[in-house]
């Protein structure tokens, strides 16, 4: 069971680039909780995923200090999902559900933050540890949704 959520039901077994599989698979359910759930339950699904994989990457790395193996994408589904609450938060406050580019915005960023790895991102990747391979997605969805915001906002002041 660990094995199936933290390569996020088999979707981290994908070549190539597992992480962005898993990302886009991720934006693909987080996109459709939002849409036919609503705010709230993507909030919760977060949340809950969030702790899920905290608890089972601690888990399934016990005995591999150091490992950060690339079919473990749980991590990327917490990122993603962090992400999307920016411009899933924006759309909610207008009562209406997410329409692209917001989310794709958020899917492209929140991808070139996790590779890249600027600043809080690397450190935590540098941690080495179970918490490390989930912080530093964490990280990369925080600045992949702040600069989804900013974009939007750059978006609508300047050319609407």
């Amino acid at each position: 069971m660990l094995r199936a959520i933290n390569t996020f039901f088999f979707v981290g077994l994908l070549r190539p680039a597992p992480g962005t599989w898993g990302s886009a698979a991720a934006l693909a359910l987080g996109w459709a909780i939002e849409r036919y759930l609503g705010f709230i339950p993507l909030v919760v699904a977060t949340l809950a995923v969030t702790a899920l994989g905290f608890y089972t990457v601690a888990a399934e790395l016990k005995d591999r200090p150091g490992d950060d193996p690339s079919e473990i994408v749980i991590d990327e589904v917490a990122g993603m999902w962090l992400a999307l609450l920016f411009p899933a938060a924006g759309f909610w406050m207008r009562d209406m559900s997410m329409v692209w580019p917001g989310p794709v915005a958020a899917f492209l960023l929140f991808r070139l933050f996790d590779i890249w790895k600027p600043w809080l991102v690397g450190r935590a990747d540098r941690r080495h540890d179970p918490a490390g391979v989930m912080l530093d997605d964490l990280w990369a969805g925080i600045f992949a949704g702040l600069c989804t915001l900013v974009l939007a906002g750059l978006y609508h002041a300047v050319l609407m």
